[in-house]
């Protein structure tokens, strides 16, 4: 919560005008009545510095600036899904796997790939290496390996983030959409309950 005027509680605030000029350190009585004297408001921007610092600014349009500068972080925020593979996953269950990569992919979300080993699975990590790779060849079309597969602990991880939206090409989806309609329902896949997982945004570079 933005805290203005007597609702700021600091003894002294730092002060700085809306032109940018700093004022220095002064109480928060004297910093208010020098902005109601111009007709502003004092608003504390930064609270856990010290002493805060405060600027004299118009309230309303502080608020309305402030609203437009998070709906434009929040657009510039890419998702993370992932999907997971196993070694010897059938070409069915294979295939619904990519076309669900390639829906997140197609609406501009990165894509982690999972392989988590099972047992005896742990002993032949190059096969596993293989399969993770082999994802990345077919997707090719729709994205490029951001990182490179890499082993963390008995998984292998790959992340792909997607070509520029006008180079974005379906395969998967074109033939297995149908049965992905709901994004983290993997009723199809009863045996992979958690094939789909949804992370915080992550903002671009």
């Amino acid at each position: 919560m933005t805290r203005i005027n007597e609702k700021i509680r600091a003894p002294k605030v730092r002060v700085v005008m809306h032109t940018g000029e700093q004022l220095g350190v002064m109480s928060v009585r004297e910093a208010v009545e020098k902005a109601k004297s111009i007709g502003l408001d004092l608003v504390e921007v930064a609270a856990t510095v010290s002493p805060p610092v405060c600027r004299i600014v118009d309230y309303g349009k502080y608020k309305y600036e402030q609203s437009k500068l998070k709906k434009k972080k929040a657009k510039t925020m890419t998702r993370i899904k992932e999907i997971k593979v196993r070694v010897g996953t059938d070409t069915h269950d294979y295939n619904i796997k990519l076309a669900r990569a390639e829906k997140f992919l197609y609406e501009g979300s990165k894509v982690r790939v999972r392989l988590q080993f099972r047992g005896r699975e742990n002993a032949h990590r190059e096969i596993g290496f293989e399969v993770v790779k082999q994802v990345a060849v077919d997707l090719a079309g729709i994205a490029v390996v951001d990182q490179q597969a890499r082993l963390a602990g008995r998984a292998i991880n790959m992340m792909l983030s997607p070509l520029p939206k006008e180079q974005r090409q379906r395969k998967y989806f074109l033939s297995h959409g149908s049965l992905i309609e709901n994004d983290d329902d993997d009723s199809e896949l009863p045996d992979d309950e958690d094939d789909v997982q949804d992370d915080a945004p992550q903002a671009q570079e």
